[in-house]
Formats: C-alpha cells, structure tokens, sequence
C-alpha cells in the first residue's frame, strides 16, 4: 500500500551541549574489561600486523574474545562493558569476514571463524589527548555454529474465523514465543530494492515473515514511507503513525516513535565546531527539493543519484566532499548529502573533519522515550489496541486516505501479548474491525501494518496469505535467521 499523502516531517536542528571528557587512554583502560583486546600500537599488536597509529602502550585490554553464535547479534558497546561518553565509539572490522559491525557496534555474525573487531572512542569535537589519531583497540570475534532450535520457541500457525459485530471473518494467525530473534527483510538486502515475501523468507531463513511498513508501490522508486531500525541502526525515518520495536532479548514495545538525526563536526585546522542534521535517511530526493539525507550501508554500495553535495564520512572523519556525483557508501562510515537550499550545511565540513551523530527518540508529544535497547522495529500504524482496549486515531496519526480511515481491504496486523509473545495475523476488513481481531487474538498492544496487494504472511515453510507484488521491506522471525552481510 501506498501512502502519499503521509509525509516525513521536518527535523529541527538539534542543539548539542559540550561536555568535556577524560582521555581514551585512561578511558578503555578502565572499560574493556570482558573482551580480548590488543592495544594500536603496542608491540602484540605491531607482531599481529596492526597499524600503531600513536604511541598508546599504555592503554591495557585485558584477554578474552568475544563469542557469538550464528544468528545472535550483540550490542558490542554492551558487551564489551563501555560506559556512556561524551563522542561515544567507532567500531569497524579490521580483519577477517565471519562478522560484520554497524556504526552503532551491533556485531553481526554471518560464518563461522574468527574476526578481528576494531573500537576506538570518538572523541568530542573540543577534546584533545594530545595524539594526532585516537587510541583503539581490538577484541577477536569469535563466531560458532548457531545453537539447536529450541522447541518451546517454535511459532504456532492457525487458520480460523474471528466474529466481531455478527459479521464472520476468516483470519490467519502465527504466535512468535517472546525470545524468537526478528530482524527487518529488506528487498534485495537493501532500501530501495524488492523482493518477493517468500524468497525474502528462505533467503533469512525464516520460520515467520511478514509485510512491513506501506512504501512506493505505484511506479516511482520502491522506497519505505515509514520508520526502519535494523541492527540497532536506523535504515529509514518516516515519523508517522506507529511503530514496533523490539530489543535483542525478543521483548517488544510499541508507540509512536519519533527520530530526529544530528551531530557536530569539527575543523581539522582550526578546530571549530558546527552542527548539523538530517531528517531523512536512505531516501531520494525530489528534483529541486531542499534535503539534508544521511545514507547508511543499508541502502546499498552507492546513494543511488547524483545531485547535490555529498559528505563521504568514513571511521568518523570526512574521506572526501563532491558534488553531482552517486557517491560510494562506506561500509564502515556514511554519507551526508545536501540538496537545494540545505547545501549550505555542507560548507560546515571539510576533508579531515571529524564527525559524530546521534540519534535521540520522542513520541508523537514530543516526550522523550527510551529506544535506545531497540534492536529491530517497523514503523507503519495507525495503532489499533493500547493496554487491552480498542484505542485507534488515524488522522492524529497522520493517516488521510479512506483507504486507512474507513475502507474494508486486505490487512496485516500484528500485536503484543500479554506474555511477551508476539501474533501477526492477515485478513480482510476495515480498520476498527482488524483491532477488535488482534484483541480476540489476545493482543493488549496492537497496530496495523501494509496492507493491500501488500499483506502477506509466510511460516512453516510457505505462504498462509499470498502478497499481490514484490515488498519493499518485512519483519523476519526465526532462531537461526541468516543476516545481511
């Protein structure tokens, strides 16, 4: 389905209070304390190979490695024991391919072996330790053979007729035991690509799929209308209707999130500081239009266009700054482009800025709220049951089209349970009927998602409700998923 007339709302810039910090020496000393570490520039690390980009001896990474299983991801900031700072950190792989790792430092298994993860404080634009380049160090990821599925965890499909006002519908339903691993399924593993539900489905070896958030479907770019959070990261802003998250224990949360995107850079002569901000992520911008777009690996290789002025942002300093150009996306980095009258932003960079966003999270009020566990969600609405009750208000949601606010059509839907389980159930009805569904089905929170040629639900190893198209994105449940590389 698609939802033109729901469109993202403009970020205000965020205003960021400099906070003064303790140098990364002192600092990793005191924090790496569970993992396998070797300091830049020491002499294990000079005998493994590693660059020594400053003398950082006296940093101390004591031993351990990081140990994941096929299918399990980990929030390398959490493992590792890294206390909240001022900057916070950068995370790439330096070595090996059995695991990949997000900006963010979601560590992502992918093969069995052995990686070799590099993490380095990045350090507020007015700190200095008197070293050109900051200490890092670096912790083996050790990556095994995914676990033995557990039986309890195994999804439950059931096909029956709900009976809500006399009238009978005929509903598929799947039960998810809280715990089950989700992702997102991108269409060709990034936004802005297609697939069918089904091969999105065997290729994440999945035990439950199903549709995501509405997108472009009617002939232009088949990007996302809403919010995305994939491994911990955002792959796309809609800050619209409602959205359901999920953290990397399986327990799960719903409202309406919100996302606003900033940072500051600094300049690599003078060392004067400057702002910045995007309000949309991994989209295209119109023709003519005034952008500030942050582009994540999620989005493929490249931006995808060539217009405006792109910042190639990668391991926290600015790699380079073009213009008209469909610049590369670093996998260990990102890109900023501005269009129209936001190309001023870009004059606040230069080559060898360092660079540092953050990401922060209202609801639709504006009152903060705490995503910052969220490994997975989808955002798409309108809300359908809050707390056990019936609660819907499309048009305060965002949503104008009958196609929303009064139609019958074919719907996808899913909720939480009172347990923590999860039920994702397909059908055909209006809105308010599809609520009162996930209620019978035993949802206390509960929301719509695309419907439409849209709706499709796939478990046990094939289709219970058959897409009319290929989708742009889905919610993927299994114990042993295959992530993205």
């Amino acid at each position: 389905m698609d939802l033109k007339d729901n469109k993202t709302s403009r970020m205000d810039r965020k205003k960021y209070k400099r906070i003064p910090g303790s140098g990364i020496k002192l600092l990793l000393a005191a924090a790496l304390t569970s993992a396998c570490i070797v300091p830049l520039g020491s002499a294990a690390a000079e005998e493994a190979g590693a660059p020594a980009p400053g003398a950082v001896s006296a940093t101390a990474c004591p031993s351990g490695p990081l140990r994941l299983a096929l299918g399990e991801r980990a929030d390398a900031k959490t493992k590792l024991g890294l206390p909240a700072v001022e900057g916070g950190y950068l995370f790439r792989i330096a070595e090996g391919q059995a695991a990949r790792v997000t900006l963010a430092g979601m560590t992502v298994p992918l093969v069995p072996g052995s990686a070799t993860l590099e993490v380095r404080k990045a350090m507020p634009a007015d700190e200095t330790d008197g070293s050109e380049t900051p200490a890092a160090c670096r912790v083996t990821v050790r990556v095994e053979a995914a676990a033995k599925p557990n039986p309890a965890l195994a999804p439950r499909a059931e096909s029956r007729t709900v009976k809500v006002g006399g009238k009978s519908f005929a509903v598929r339903a799947v039960y998810i035991p809280k715990g089950v691993p989700v992702d997102v399924g991108l269409g060709q593993d990034r936004v802005g690509g297609t697939e069918a539900l089904a091969s999105i489905a065997q290729r994440r070896h999945a035990d439950v799929a199903v549709n995501g958030t509405f997108f472009e479907a009617y002939g232009g770019i088949p990007e996302p209308w809403g919010t995305l959070i994939a491994d911990g990261e955002i792959a796309h802003v809609g800050n619209t209707g409602t959205a359901i998250g999920f953290a990397a224990d399986g327990t799960a949360k719903m409202d309406t999130l919100r996302v606003r995107i900033g940072g500051t850079t600094s300049h690599p002569a003078s060392g004067k500081t400057a702002g910045w901000y995007a309000y949309f992520v991994n989209r295209t911008p119109a023709e003519g239009a005034n952008a500030a777009i942050l582009y994540t690996p999620k989005r493929g290789s490249r931006i995808g266009f060539a217009r405006g002025t792109a910042v190639v942002v990668r391991g926290g300093i600015v790699e380079k700054i073009v213009k008209e150009e469909n610049a590369v996306i670093p996998k260990d980095g990102y890109v900023l482009v501005y269009t129209g009258n936001e190309q001023s932003q870009a004059t606040r960079f230069a080559v060898g800025s360092r660079v540092r966003y953050d990401v922060s999270y209202t609801n639709a009020a504006g009152k903060p709220i705490d995503w910052s566990g969220v490994v997975t969600a989808v955002g798409a609405g309108p809300r359908l049951v809050q707390d056990g009750k019936l609660r819907i208000d499309a048009k305060a949601e965002g949503f104008t089209e009958a196609k929303i606010l009064t139609a019958a059509a074919a719907r996808s839907g899913i909720g939480i349970r009172k347990d923590g389980s999860i039920v994702v159930a397909t059908t055909t009805a209006t809105i308010a009927q599809l609520g009162s569904i996930l209620l019978q089905l035993g949802a206390v929170q509960g929301m719509n998602l695309d419907g439409g040629a849209s709706s499709g639900l796939y478990t046990m190893g094939g289709l219970k409700t058959t897409p009319g198209r290929t989708l742009s994105n889905t919610l993927v449940f299994g114990q042993s998923l295959a992530f993205r590389p």
